[in-house]
């Protein structure tokens, strides 16, 4: 592709095809905007891990198809996410079809066992993401959510706003 030594071109075209293609992200990414690569959204995610994927593969093309082929296949995905961003801020039935509903999985204190079995989150999972928040008492939690993507959030304090868990599933 760059030279006829196997082993400096191996080299080449590591270091060149991964830099063009880390700056063709960047580039899509300050055009599509800072959401492109949040994890707001089940979809969000999966455009992360396939990116990284075209990303390597565009790195370790061996001809040009390859690595023109990645890096058009990078430039859809962030068409798609634009697009589904767009049609989702639009359309109530279309983000409900689109998206999983977050789950209560505690509520003042006490575990909700049936969205535990529902969601096959174990309590020592949920323990462990309470560690994380700084929770000393489970007398000071107001709630611990299961996000669409699969964070645990954890609310905890001495009150907590009705309007916070709109839109939770609790089974």
């Amino acid at each position: 592709m760059f030279f006829s030594d196997t082993l400096a071109d191996l080299v080449a075209r590591g270091f060149i095809l991964a830099a063009v293609g880390l700056a063709w992200v960047v580039l899509l990414i300050r055009i599509n905007g800072l959401r492109s690569l949040s994890k707001m959204t089940n979809f969000d995610f999966i455009m992360t891990v396939a990116l990284g994927s075209l990303l390597a593969g565009a790195a370790q093309a061996t001809t040009w198809e390859p690595f023109g082929q990645a890096l058009s296949a990078q430039g859809a995905l962030f068409f798609v996410q634009w697009l589904t961003a767009r049609i989702r801020k639009n359309s109530d039935a279309f983000e409900k079809l689109s998206q999983n509903t977050p789950v209560l999985l505690m509520r003042n204190g006490e575990f909700i066992e049936e969205a535990l079995k529902q969601t096959r989150v174990s309590k020592s999972d949920v323990i462990a993401k309470l560690r994380e928040a700084n929770v000393l008492d489970y007398a000071q939690i107001r709630a611990v959510v299961l996000e669409t993507t699969g964070d645990v959030s954890v609310l905890h304090g001495d009150s907590l706003q009705d309007a916070l868990l709109k839109g939770t599933q609790a089974p």
